[in-house]
C-alpha cells in the first residue's frame, strides 16, 4: 500500500490545495446518498404505517396519522436528492475538468523545457499519451477513488446509526457486514484488477502509437511489403487489450454481483432482527419495515465502487507515468552568471562539433567547423538528414554537442540564458505548429505585447493581410486544431509571418516557402529580403532551384552530406 501512496501522493497534494471544492463536492455528493436512503427509509415507514393505520380503522378501532409530516418529508428527500445529484454532476466534472486542464499546462511546460535528446528518447505518440490519455485516466482520482469510498463509509454509519437508535443488535450487525462488503470492494477488487488494468495503460500506448506510425508510413510500408506484418503486430496489441478488458469486465461483474448480494443479504437479515424485535413488543410494525429498506438504500453509495476500484491500476500506472515525466529535467544547464546578448547581427561559428542521437548507428554530425558572419546569409544545403536540422538545434541550443564548441559572438552558448539565446533568434523549423486559437494569438506566441498594426505589417510581409482582412472576424478567426481552417500553404506562410514578429537579429529558416508555388514564393522572397537586411540569416535548403523561388539574398552556399560540409 505504502508505494501506491507514494505514486498518487504529488496528486493528492494537488487535490489538498482545492480542499474547499473538493469537500463541497463531496457534500454534495453525500446529500445525494443521504436523501436516497432517507427516501426510501421514510416511504417504507410511511407505507407501512398507513396501512396499518387503514387496518385499524376498517377492524374499527379508533386510531389517526399524521399524513402531513412524512409526505412533506417525501417530497422534500425525492426533490433533494434530484437537486443534489444535478449539482454534483456539475459541480464535481466542472472541479476535475479545471484541475486536468491545470495538469495538462503544468506537463506541457516540463516537456517544453526539456532538450531535444531528452524528447528523442520517446516517440511523439508516447509523449501525447502522456499529456491526453494519462492525464485524463487521473479524473478518477477523485471522482471515483476519494469521494465515493469516503460518502460510502459516512452512509454505512448513517444507516447503522439510524437503525441502533431502534434496536442496538440491528445497528451492529447491519454496520458489520456493510463494513466488510465496503473493504471487499475497495481491497479485494482492486488486488484482482491491478495487473490487467496496469497492464491496460501499456496496452493503449503501445496500441495507438503503432497505429498512429502505421498511417504516418503507409505509403513506406506498402512500397517495402511490410505492412502485414504491421498489421499482425496491431492485431496482438488489440488482442492483449481485448483479453485485458475481459477481465476487467469479469472482475468488475463480481463486485457488481457482491453489492447486490451484499445488501440484499445485509436487508434481509436487519428485517429478520426487526421482526424479532417486533414479535418481543420492542419495535413498532412501521420501524420493522423502514429498517430493512434503509439498508437497500445502500445500493446506490456502494453501486460505483467495483468498477472504479477495478480499474485502480490504470490510475496508479497514469500517476507513475506522469510523475516520471514531472521529474524529467533538461540536461542543459543554465549558465549562474549569463552574458546578456546585444541587438546586433551576430557571428556564429561551430568548431570541431561532433553531435550523437541516442541509439544512431552514425554521428548527425562530424568535426563539423562552419562559421556564419555578422550579417550574412548562407544556405545550408543537404538531403534530409544530412545534419541541418542538427545544426539549427545547436545554434537554439536545444541540445549541445558531444564534442566541440557552439559560440555566438565569441561567447560559449553555455554562457548565454537559453530564454535569451532564444528571444534573440528567430527559427522557423520545418514542421512549426499551429494552435487551436485565433490568428492573432498564434502570432502573438512570438510577442504577446505586439499590437494589431505589427500583426497586419508582417501579415502583408507573407501576403495574407489582405485574405485575413476580408474573413468576417479578421485578426480574431479561429484557425482551428493544427491549423485546419487552413490550406497548406497559409498555414506555413502564418508560421512565417510568426518568426517575423519576434524582430531577432539572429534568424534560422527551415525550407521556408515549401508548399508554396514559385510566383508567390518570389514576390515573398522580396518582401522578406527587406526585413532581413542587417541580420544574420541561415537558411536551410535541401536544394537550390535559381527560379527566383529561391530564399533571397544568399551570399555563399554549403553542402552537408552525413554530418559533413563537402
Amino acid at each position: 500500500m505504502s508505494p501506491l501512496i507514494g505514486e498518487l501522493r504529488p496528486w493528492l497534494k494537488l487535490l489538498a490545495r482545492r480542499r474547499s471544492r473538493m469537500l463541497l463536492g463531496a457534500l454534495l455528493l453525500a446529500l445525494t446518498v443521504g436523501a436516497a436512503i432517507g427516501l426510501l427509509a421514510l416511504s417504507g415507514w410511511f407505507i407501512t404505517a398507513t396501512a396499518l393505520t387503514g387496518a385499524l380503522l376498517a377492524s374499527g378501532v379508533a386510531a389517526s396519522l399524521d399524513v402531513y409530516a412524512p409526505g412533506g418529508g417525501i417530497r422534500f428527500f425525492a426533490v433533494l436528492r434530484t437537486v443534489a445529484r444535478y449539482l454534483e454532476r456539475v459541480y464535481n466534472h466542472d472541479s476535475v475538468l479545471r484541475l486536468l486542464a491545470e495538469l495538462r499546462s503544468g506537463m506541457f511546460a516540463v516537456l517544453a523545457r526539456l532538450d531535444a535528446r531528452a524528447l528523442g528518447s520517446r516517440r511523439a505518440s508516447e509523449w501525447l499519451n502522456r499529456l491526453t490519455a494519462d492525464i485524463d485516466t487521473l479524473d478518477s482520482l477523485y471522482l471515483r477513488l476519494l469521494a465515493p469510498p469516503l460518502v460510502a463509509l459516512l452512509a454505512i454509519a448513517l444507516v447503522s446509526g439510524l437503525l441502533g437508535l431502534f434496536h442496538l443488535p440491528a445497528g451492529l450487525a447491519v454496520g458489520a457486514l456493510l463494513l466488510a462488503l465496503w473493504t471487499w470492494l475497495v481491497v479485494g477488487q482492486a488486488f484482482l484488477g491491478m495487473a490487467a488494468s496496469t497492464r491496460r495503460v501499456a496496452s493503449l500506448d503501445h496500441l495507438r502509437g503503432r497505429i498512429l506510425e502505421t498511417l504516418q508510413g503507409l505509403a513506406e510500408l506498402k512500397s517495402y511489403a511490410t505492412l502485414a506484418h504491421h498489421r499482425d503486430r496491431i492485431d496482438e496489441d488489440q488482442a492483449a487489450l481485448y483479453a485485458d478488458q475481459w477481465q476487467l469486465g469479469r472482475v468488475a461483474a463480481l463486485g457488481n454481483a457482491l453489492v447486490g448480494l451484499g445488501v440484499s443479504l445485509t436487508a434481509v437479515l436487519a428485517l429478520w432482527l426487526a421482526a424479532e424485535a417486533y414479535r418481543s413488543g420492542t419495535l413498532s410494525g412501521p420501524l420493522m419495515v423502514m429498517m430493512p429498506l434503509a439498508v437497500l438504500a445502500m445500493g446506490e453509495a456502494l453501486g460505483a465502487l467495483p468498477a472504479s476500484f477495478t480499474a485502480l491500476g490504470a490510475t496508479r500506472a497514469a500517476a507513475r507515468r506522469l510523475n516520471e515525466l514531472g521529474h524529467s529535467k533538461s540536461v542543459l544547464s543554465e549558465p549562474e552568471e549569463p552574458v546578456v546578448l546585444d541587438k546586433r547581427a551576430p557571428t556564429l561559428r561551430l568548431s570541431h562539433v561532433t553531435l550523437h542521437y541516442p541509439g544512431a548507428l552514425t554521428p548527425a554530425l562530424d568535426g563539423l567547423d562552419l562559421t556564419l558572419k555578422a550579417g550574412e546569409r548562407l544556405a545550408l544545403l543537404g538531403a534530409s538528414g544530412a545534419g541541418k536540422s542538427s545544426v539549427a538545434a545547436l545554434l537554439v541550443r536545444l541540445l549541445d554537442p558531444d564534442q566541440g564548441d557552439v559560440e555566438r559572438d565569441g561567447i560559449a552558448l553555455t554562457g548565454i540564458s537559453l530564454s535569451d539565446l532564444r528571444r534573440r533568434t528567430a527559427y522557423l523549423t520545418q514542421h512549426s505548429e499551429i494552435f487551436d486559437d485565433s490568428l492573432a494569438a498564434n502570432l502573438r506566441l512570438a510577442d504577446p505585447n505586439a499590437d494589431d498594426t505589427a500583426l497586419w505589417r508582417v501579415l502583408e510581409i507573407v501576403e495574407l493581410a489582405e485574405w485575413a482582412g476580408a474573413l468576417t472576424q479578421g485578426l480574431e478567426t479561429p484557425v482551428g486544431e493544427g491549423g485546419r481552417q487552413l490550406s497548406g500553404g497559409q498555414a506555413r506562410r502564418l508560421v512565417l509571418a510568426r518568426v517575423l514578429l519576434l524582430d531577432a537579429p539572429m534568424v534560422i529558416l527551415d525550407e521556408p516557402f515549401s508548399g508554396l508555388d514559385r510566383a508567390m514564393a518570389t514576390r515573398i522572397a522580396s518582401r522578406l529580403d527587406t526585413w532581413l537586411a542587417g541580420r544574420t540569416v541561415l537558411y536551410l535548403v535541401h536544394q537550390l532551384r535559381h527560379d527566383g523561388s529561391d530564399p533571397p539574398g544568399i551570399g555563399r552556399s554549403l553542402t552537408l552530406r552525413d554530418g559533413r560540409l563537402s
